[in-house]
């Protein structure tokens, strides 16, 4: 919440650098009295919006509706503050040039800033740079608005399924073919299309899966989010069950803080039994064994393991307490950074399934290629990941946090089929 009030400030001090600028250009429109009254009405509601949301108990559908707007207008405003400041430096080493070499370096400086006439945008005759950047920062500033408008009107819900096959050279023979569904990062607090969530439930219990994975991060912050979504949910069913694990998100330290508290258990408690209610079985640095005729295989849970600021909670030796005999190892552990960290230095764990990165909700995913931000903080952020005989294999996510959306990087349902090796 502090974060958010912080960046309400910084969007005002960008409304009047903005403001300023477009005052000081010679577009007609922005100096007509229309325009200074929508342009300070829309900054002020806006703020009031966000103080209401935080503070008073406004309807989600509306809450969400601020939030979007402001995120959308502070990602515009950022772009369009970018290119005025571009203008000041050049403006600035202009000032110094002139100051330096003065009246000669002042009269070409003055010719070389004329911008031609085919380059302005209202067809006058000439116009200098800063005008030139002026109007040219109000195209920059409208791309990424359109692109996350798109993200959200169309990614946030279009969900993707994706097979895999696991090859796995101790798999018995009775679970050849079994298929896994897997979903991650629900992230319930931040839904507001109840309609499209059930489709994407719909679409992956078409898939008939045998078992179901969920890895993590239910909720943004509290367990009170799931209140319109837990009978969704409550359908995600298979006929071996559904096993689930906590992501960093599920603890409540976003909310109630680092600190343990008697209102943080008694969220994390109520967010468990939420787990039991629906039918999931939640693996709290435990096992279970899935049995098939007179094979059998291991399904661990740890709770959230992360490096760096990320909680810590996970104990793989207690999860794996008497599981020596089981041929092989399937892993549920929310933070993929969790692979490297510890679980290669166990090669009796075949695979890990993970979440949390999300891809950034922003990239390009395709068949052979992938590009994400994420890729710059995750060494695995995305797909499969093999090393010697482990495999990663890490869900981009089913919901969404902070920017209620989705460009490139969309919602995903992963289906993968084991295969003996």
């Amino acid at each position: 919440m502090k974060l958010i009030l912080i960046n309400a400030f910084l969007l005002l001090l960008m409304d009047y650098y903005i403001y300023y600028a477009l005052q000081k250009s010679n577009i007609n429109w922005a100096k007509h009295r229309f325009f200074k009254g929508a342009w300070w009405a829309y900054s002020g509601l806006l703020l009031v919006g966000v103080l209401a949301s935080i503070y008073l108990h406004i309807p989600l559908m509306l809450r969400s509706i601020i939030l979007v707007a402001f995120f959308l207008t502070f990602t515009s405003k950022i772009f369009y503050v970018f290119v005025l400041l571009l203008d000041e430096f050049r403006r600035g080493g202009i000032w110094i040039k002139r100051a330096l070499f003065k009246r000669r370096t002042n009269m070409v400086e003055k010719e070389k800033d004329i911008i031609p006439a085919a380059a302005q945008l209202d067809g006058t005759s000439t116009i200098n740079r800063s005008q030139f950047l002026t109007r040219a920062g109000i195209l920059v500033a409208a791309a990424p608005f359109a692109t996350l408008s798109w993200g959200i009107a169309v990614g946030g819900y279009d969900y993707q399924v994706r097979r895999q096959k696991l090859y796995l050279p101790n798999l018995p023979k009775a679970f050849h073919g079994l298929k896994i569904g897997q979903i991650s990062d629900i992230h319930s607090g931040s839904f507001y299309n109840k309609t499209a969530v059930q489709g994407g439930v719909d679409m992956l219990l078409a898939e008939k899966p045998d078992v179901i994975f969920f890895t993590g991060d239910l909720v943004n912050n509290q367990a009170n989010e799931m209140r319109y979504y837990q009978d969704i949910f409550s359908k995600v069913q298979a006929p071996l069950g559904v096993f689930s694990t906590l992501g960093n998100h599920d603890y409540g330290d976003y909310f109630y803080g680092r600190e343990d508290s008697p209102a943080k258990q008694k969220n994390l408690q109520q967010l468990k039994e939420i787990h039991r209610l629906m039918g999931w079985d939640l693996l709290l640095n435990e096992h279970r064994r899935l049995r098939l005729g007179h094979d059998e295989l291991g399904v661990l849970g740890v709770e959230n393991w992360g490096t760096g600021r990320f909680p810590k909670h996970g104990n793989i030796d207690l999860a794996k307490k008497d599981t020596d005999d089981l041929p092989v190892k399937l892993l549920l552990s929310h933070d993929p950074s969790h692979w490297r960290a510890q679980v290669l230095a166990h090669p009796d764990i075949d695979v890990m399934f993970a979440g949390h990165t999300h891809g950034m909700q922003f990239g390009v995913r395709g068949e052979h290629y992938q590009w994400s931000p994420a890729e710059y903080v995750y060494r695995e952020w995305a797909g499969l990941y093999t090393e010697k005989q482990q495999q990663l294999y890490v869900n981009v996510g089913y919901g969404f946090l902070g920017y209620p959306g989705r460009v490139g990087i969309l919602p995903e349902i992963t289906i993968f089929e084991l295969v003996s090796a």
